[in-house]
C-alpha cells in the first residue's frame, strides 16, 4: 500500500508540474544548459570552455592516459583528424600499401584540415621498405621562384624581410610531386585510388572538428583580404560553425584533375596556369617555368644514436638535424653534469632546466648553419659528432639559465602522421602550410591555397639562407623514425613549428629514458622553448609545479594549454614466433595469402589529444 501511495503521490507532483503557470513550480526548476549536448550557441562557438569537470582516472597503467594504444596487425594509420585515418584505413583495406595509405591520409587532410596542409604546401616523408629492408628519405619541399633575390624584395618591393603571407611568401608547392615520387617508387595503387576519399570529402562535404574549427575562426580575418580566400574560406562571410558541413567543389575539382591526367596536370597544366595567373594577379613573379622544373628529392637520411637505438631525420633545408644535437648534448653533457633525466624524472625542476639548456644549445646551431645544402651546405658531420657535443658541455650551467645565442622564428601550422601495413612498411610523413591557411591566398577554381613558405628566407646579406632563385628555404616541417641494430622500430612525428625537434627529442627521452608507451609520451606535459623571444612554455599543470622554481633558475617561463604541437607515432612490437610476411608480386588481383596473412607482430600506435585526430588499425 504505501508503494502504491509513493506512485500515486508522485504522478500527483508530477501533474502539478505539467499544470503550473509563471512563477509555480516549474519556474524553481533548475534550467537546462543554454549548449545542451555541446551543441554551440550564437555567444559560445566552442560550449567546452564551459566544462569545469574534473577530469576521470584510468583504472590501470597512467592514471592521466588519454586513452590506450591502439594495437592491430593488418594495417594501421595514426593521423590529427579522424577521416584521414579512416582514408588511409579505407585504402589498406582494398589491399593497399602504408605508402597509399600515406597519400590517401596527406590528401584527405588537405581537404578536411585546409588551414595546416594541402596541395600547395611542402612535404618530407621517411620510408621503410620491407622488401629492401632498409629506410629511404623523400624530400619535397618547394623552392624560390627565378626572379627571387634579396634586391627583388628590398628594391622592388621596398621591404626588410620576405612577408609573413601574401603572394610574395609563397614558394613552388612540393606536396602533389611528393605524392607522385612516392607512389612511383613504393605504392601500389595509383592516383585514382588513393585520392578518392579526399576527392569524395571535397565534394560531399566534411564536419568541422573542435581545434580545427578554433583554427579557423583565428585565421578568418586574414583570410577575407583575398577575395577568392574569402569565398573559398568564409561562407556567409565567416568561418564555418563548429560541427557544421564545409564543401570544397573546387577543391574537388582539382582532386579529379590529378586523378586524370597525374602529376603534370599540376606542374605543366591547368592548375599551373592558374596558380600563375594567381600570382600575376596578385603581384607576384611565380613563373610557369617556376612550377615546370620543380622535382621532389630522394635524400640520405640523417642519424644519431642515442642509448643504443638509432634516430633518423631528414636533412636540410629542414630543422631535424636539431633533434639529433639536442640528443647528442644530453646523452654527453648530463652524465659531465653529474646528471641523469632517467633518475631526475619529469617532476624535478633540474631535468627540465636541462633539456631546455640542451634545446637552446642545437637551435643556436640551427639557425646559424641551416640552408638549402645546394646552395651552403651546414657542417653537419661536425655539428652531428659526439665530440662536438662535448664541447658545448661548459656552456650549460647546471643552476642557472643562460641567454640564448642565436634567435630564430618559431611560426607554424603542420599535419603529421604515420602509416603501417601487413608486409612490414611504415611511413613517416609530415605535410604543411606553414601558418594557418599558408600565404592566405587561394588558387581559384582550385580550392587551394599556397603555403607562405617563402617567409623561412632571410634578407641578411652573406647568411647561408638569404633568398636565392630556385632555392629552398629553411623549412621547419620534419618527420622521424627510429631503428635498432637497423631493424624498424618507430615511424613518428610532432608537429609545430619550432615545436618540432624539441619535441621530437622529449619524446625520444620519454619512451627510451622514462620507458612511456607510445600513447602516454604524447598525453603527458611538455616544454616549448621559444627561440625568438627566449620564454619556455610549460603545460598547465607543469608550469604549477615545477615553473616557479625554474622562474628562480633564471627562466622566462609561461603557463600554457594545448602547445607543443601534435604529436602521432607507430611502434612496430615484431614476435619472432610468427612467420614473416608473403610480399605481394605483380599487379594481380589483391586476394590470397599476401593479402591475407597479417604482419608477424604488433603495431602500437598513438595520437596526441591536443588534435582532433587519433590512431586507427585492424
Amino acid at each position: 500500500m504505501r508503494r502504491k501511495g509513493r506512485l500515486l503521490s508522485s504522478a500527483v507532483v508530477f501533474a502539478v508540474l505539467l499544470t503550473a503557470g509563471p512563477g509555480t513550480g516549474l519556474a524553481q526548476r533548475q534550467a537546462a544548459s543554454a549548449t545542451p549536448f555541446g551543441k554551440p550557441a550564437a555567444d559560445v562557438p566552442n560550449p567546452g570552455v564551459n566544462n569545469r569537470a574534473v577530469r576521470a582516472a584510468r583504472p590501470v597503467g597512467y592514471q592521466d592516459q588519454t586513452r590506450s594504444e591502439v594495437l592491430a596487425r593488418n594495417g594501421i594509420a595514426a593521423t590529427s583528424n579522424p577521416l584521414a585515418t579512416a582514408a588511409a584505413e579505407r585504402v589498406l583495406l582494398k589491399g593497399g600499401n602504408a605508402i597509399d595509405a600515406a597519400v590517401a591520409a596527406s590528401a584527405t587532410l588537405g581537404v578536411v584540415e585546409p588551414m595546416s596542409t594541402g596541395m600547395g604546401g611542402d612535404l618530407f616523408a621517411i620510408v621503410w621498405s620491407a622488401k629492401d629492408r632498409k629506410l629511404y628519405s623523400l624530400a619535397s619541399s618547394g623552392w624560390a621562384p627565378r626572379a627571387w633575390t634579396a634586391d627583388y624584395f628590398t628594391d622592388t618591393l621596398g621591404l626588410d624581410e620576405v612577408p609573413g603571407s601574401g603572394i610574395n611568401s609563397a614558394v613552388v608547392p612540393g606536396t602533389v610531386s611528393g605524392w607522385d615520387a612516392l607512389l612511383k617508387r613504393f605504392g601500389s595503387m595509383g592516383f585514382k585510388d588513393v585520392l578518392e576519399p579526399a576527392a569524395s570529402y571535397a565534394e560531399q562535404g566534411f564536419p568541422l572538428h573542435e581545434r580545427m574549427h578554433g583554427q579557423w575562426r583565428s585565421a578568418a580575418n586574414a583570410l577575407s583580404r583575398d577575395a577568392d580566400s574569402a569565398r573559398t574560406w568564409l561562407p556567409g562571410g565567416k568561418a564555418p560553425d563548429l560541427y557544421s558541413v564545409f564543401r570544397n567543389p573546387e577543391m574537388a575539382h582539382t582532386l579529379r584533375l590529378i586523378q586524370k591526367k597525374g602529376r603534370d596536370a599540376f606542374y605543366k597544366g591547368e592548375i599551373a596556369r592558374a596558380i600563375v595567373a594567381k600570382s600575376e594577379a596578385a603581384g607576384g613573379v611565380m613563373a610557369l617555368d617556376d612550377l615546370a622544373k620543380y622535382q621532389s628529392e630522394w635524400v640520405t637520411p640523417l642519424s644519431a644514436e642515442y642509448h643504443g637505438y638509432e634516430v633518423h631525420q631528414l636533412p636540410p633545408p629542414g630543422q631535424g638535424f636539431a633533434a639529433l644535437e639536442m640528443l647528442n648534448v644530453l646523452d654527453v653533457c648530463a652524465p659531465v653534469l653529474g646528471l641523469d633525466l632517467a633518475q631526475l624524472g619529469p617532476r624535478d625542476p633540474r631535468y627540465w632546466h636541462l633539456l631546455i639548456e640542451a634545446k637552446k644549445l642545437a637551435y643556436s646551431d640551427l639557425h646559424r648553419h641551416n640552408a638549402d645544402p645546394k646552395f651552403a651546405a651546414p657542417p653537419l658531420d661536425r655539428l652531428l659528432s659526439k665530440e662536438y657535443a662535448a664541447t658545448l658541455c661548459d656552456r650549460i650551467d647546471p643552476d642557472r639559465a643562460t641567454p640564448v645565442e642565436v634567435e630564430g622564428s618559431d611560426m607554424g601550422s603542420t599535419v603529421y602522421f604515420a602509416t603501417a601495413d601487413r608486409w612490414g612498411n611504415m611511413v613517416s610523413l609530415v605535410n604543411s602550410n606553414y601558418s594557418d591557411f599558408g600565404s592566405k591566398v587561394t588558387i581559384p577554381g582550385h580550392g587551394f591555397v599556397l603555403a607562405n613558405r617563402g617567409a623561412g628566407f632571410t634578407l641578411e646579406e652573406n647568411h647561408p639562407n638569404v633568398v636565392e632563385p630556385r632555392k629552398r628555404p629553411f623549412i621547419t616541417i620534419i618527420a622521424s623514425f627510429i631503428t635498432k641494430d637497423r631493424q624498424p622500430v618507430m615511424a613518428f612525428g610532432n608537429m609545430g613549428g619550432g615545436t618540432q625537434p624539441q619535441a621530437h627529442a622529449q619524446h625520444i627521452i620519454n619512451m627510451i629514458d622514462l620507458g612511456m608507451n607510445v600513447q602516454a609520451t604524447t598525453d603527458v606535459a611538455r616544454f616549448d622553448h621559444s627561440q625568438d623571444d627566449d620564454v619556455t612554455d610549460l603545460d598547465t599543470y607543469l608550469f604549477d609545479l615545477v615553473g616557479p622554481k625554474l622562474q628562480e633558475m633564471g627562466h622566462q617561463v609561461d603557463r600554457a594549454r594545448g602547445h607543443a604541437g601534435g604529436y602521432q607515432g607507430i611502434l612496430f612490437e615484431p614476435d619472432p614466433r610468427l612467420p614473416r610476411p608473403i610480399l605481394p608480386t605483380g599487379d594481380g588481383p589483391r586476394t590470397g595469402e599476401a593479402y591475407e596473412r597479417p604482419v608477424n607482430g604488433v603495431y602500437r600506435a598513438g595520437s596526441d589529444p591536443r588534435k582532433d585526430g587519433h590512431a586507427g588499425g585492424w
